[in-house]
């Protein structure tokens, strides 16, 4: 994959924040390849796994969908844009404050790797 660019960066956030404030998880998943691997502090609470960590769409979906269905009004709100060679990150608010999430794309273009991260 060639280094993204701001523009391409912001565009890809834009979409991404969008997607979610209309709870559309085939949106938000659009960008991603089928085995991702996702990590949050939030995983083991919602989904019962210890390691905080994710394999595959199916289970990354189940996950998400957990969150939006206890959080029926989740929001966010893009405050900036980070890029990387291979990976960009996402700041936003949203209701556990500011959160960033880091995402690392493969040589196809998609996420193949996405990190959360939240206020301690």
């Amino acid at each position: 994959m060639t280094p993204l660019d701001s523009q391409d960066a912001r565009a890809f956030a834009e979409s991404w924040i969008e997607a979610w404030n209309r709870h559309d998880l085939d949106a938000v998943l659009s960008h991603f390849t089928d085995d991702l691997e996702f990590s949050s502090p939030l995983v083991s609470q919602f989904t019962g796994e210890a390691t905080g960590r994710l394999r595959g769409k199916n289970a990354v979906r189940a996950y998400w969908q957990a969150g939006l269905s206890r959080l029926p009004d989740l929001h966010f709100d893009l405050v900036d844009v980070l890029v990387g060679v291979d990976c960009l990150t996402i700041l936003y608010r949203g209701h556990r404050g500011l959160t960033a999430e880091v995402l690392t794309f493969g040589n196809d273009g998609y996420v193949v790797k996405g990190q959360a991260f939240y206020l301690a």
